[in-house]
């Protein structure tokens, strides 16, 4: 296990720089440059060159990426014109925030597609089972922004039973002190996931109730509820485990988009702005978060596959 995982850290660096070095590059790449998209449109030539040379943006683009990676080894995410504050500043304070909707959304989202997997795979075929299918297959089709804005048309406008905004508020426990401003964010979110899950969640259960161990358990005379709950439960949340890591990336760009529909003050919105600004530094910054949130994420998905699922071993 513990070899496992020192290899596993070890391909993880290495994704990790490999997606700093192509955001590095296609950044540098992009019209105008860094330089001009933090002086504005009318900066002199000579305020450009000064503004260059005293960020090293006048370097080859090898030198200039390992100047980053060195500050980037050191905590420094960069600074943020834009906003003033350097980056890891600005994301301390909205990753918190990000993670509380996203932890929510996914929280909710399993709650519902694991039960409604189980009983699709013991209803295989039946009105239900083809209903619960319809619903995944038209949440995993549907845009994160226009499942936000339908929501809001349905429970803000039509029927207005809940705000159309997000909670607002510098720490999560002023975005946790308003949980009705809560509930149509992570509904967005969670609808995606739901479709996700509850797809793979139905095919995992289905394959385990051919299994010898669940007719070993029938034919012990155990209820069925118990041998569903016992045996076939367990043996089936390894696809999901695994998923749970594997999805983060989509979960966090569904989060741009439903903190920008919605206004909530997390990363995403922060990063959302920060590209219609141009900050080069804080979307970088977003970038290299999401990239270790991913890999670690995918990690710690295996490690908690392996202690379910005593079957699997890591050479």
């Amino acid at each position: 296990m513990i070899g496992y995982i020192v290899r596993r850290l070890f391909q993880s660096v290495v994704v990790v720089i490999g997606v700093t070095i192509i955001v590095f590059v296609l950044i540098h790449f992009l019209p105008g440059g860094t330089a001009r998209a933090t002086l504005g449109a009318r900066a002199t030539k000579a305020e450009i060159h000064a503004f260059m040379v005293a960020n090293g943006y006048n370097h080859p683009i090898p030198v200039q990426y390992l100047l980053y990676l060195k500050r980037l080894l050191s905590g420094n995410l960069g600074f943020s014109y834009h906003y003033n504050e350097s980056v890891v500043s600005l994301l301390t304070t909205n990753v918190p925030k990000t993670a509380v909707l996203v932890g929510l959304a996914y929280a909710a989202s399993l709650v519902v597609s694991i039960p409604l997997g189980i009983y699709q795979a013991v209803k295989r075929n039946s009105v239900g089972d083809y209903a619960v299918t319809a619903f995944a297959f038209v949440g995993y089709a549907m845009p994160t922004f226009w499942a936000g804005m339908l929501l809001i048309l349905g429970f803000s406008i039509y029927w207005p039973v809940l705000p159309s905004e997000a909670p607002q508020g510098a720490t999560v426990g002023a975005i946790l002190s308003q949980p009705s401003g809560l509930v149509l964010p992570v509904a967005t979110l969670a609808i995606v996931n739901f479709a996700m899950f509850s797809r793979f969640m139905r095919s995992s259960a289905i394959e385990n109730l051919v299994q010898d161990y669940i007719r070993t358990a029938r034919a012990k005379g155990l209820k069925w509820w118990w041998v569903l709950y016992r045996h076939l439960l367990p043996n089936s949340l390894g696809p999901i485990i695994s998923l749970i890591g594997l999805s983060l990336p989509v979960v966090l760009s569904g989060a741009v988009v439903a903190e920008a529909v919605f206004n909530f003050p997390g990363m995403g919105l922060l990063f959302w702005n920060a590209a219609l600004k141009q900050d080069y530094p804080l979307m970088m910054g977003f970038t290299v978060v999401v990239s270790v949130a991913t890999v670690l994420g995918s990690l710690f998905a295996d490690i908690c596959y392996a202690i379910i699922d005593p079957r699997v071993r890591f050479d």
